[in-house]
């Protein structure tokens, strides 16, 4: 509990510094966005909000954001998210059709690779209506990355990977988990498997191509 308590009053000194009144974050049903959740309340309480975001997600997300919501007693927004994505990638893919073919033959040719420039939308789309969100009341976005993902770089650049503090930033996932139970977590949260929802049935150590526990070792 002592660690997490620090990370809670450094959090707590971020919002003071700031002038802000509180924090929000992406509550996408995982164990880093509850983590974060809790620690948020320890730090703010009864000043946090965790909006829902789906964008062609699964249920499931959205079944077990609202689980950790209930769990903690949070305050939530949903904003779906899906018809703005479905708007912007139809332009976005008509403009790019439009560029010489030479040019357009430089697409990535791998399926996963292939899949990743549409894929990455969700969360940029995400974080800005965060920011839209925070900045309208005077919150901080609280992010949700650790560091195993942020040792490799895996997260969105100006997606996932923008926020005004990563309280977990330091913490390997192993050690997310650990303070995720102490911190009493559901057991269904912590036990799912690792998912940045870029696209259905999408898992992260599928496309890392390694597990966590392997990361951590090396």
């Amino acid at each position: 509990m002592a660690k997490a308590e620090k990370i809670a009053i450094w959090m707590r000194s971020r919002l003071a510094s700031a002038g802000a009144r509180g924090f929000i974050l992406g509550l996408s049903g995982g164990i880093d966005s509850a983590l974060v959740a809790r620690l948020a309340q320890m730090a703010a309480p009864g000043a946090v909000t965790g909006v829902l975001l789906p964008c062609h997600s699964d249920a499931q997300d959205e079944r077990d954001a609202l689980a950790v919501a209930s769990h903690f007693a949070l305050p939530t927004l949903r904003v779906d998210l899906s018809p703005a994505y479905d708007v912007f990638a139809a332009e976005a893919q008509a403009a790019l059709r439009t560029l010489p073919e030479q040019v357009r033959s430089a697409t990535p040719a791998d399926p996963l690779r292939g899949r990743v420039p549409l894929a990455n939308i969700k969360p940029r789309l995400r974080m800005t209506t965060l920011y839209f969100i925070a900045n309208s009341i005077n919150y901080l976005v609280a992010g949700t990355g650790n560091r195993s993902e942020l040792a490799i770089g895996y997260f969105t650049k100006y997606g996932d990977g923008g926020a005004d503090l990563l309280p977990i930033g330091h913490l390997l996932k192993r050690e997310v988990r650990e303070m995720a139970k102490e911190l009493g977590v559901p057991g269904t949260i912590i036990d799912r498997p690792p998912s940045a929802g870029l696209w259905l049935g999408q898992l992260d150590e599928d496309e890392m191509g390694f597990t966590y526990a392997e990361l951590e070792r090396s």
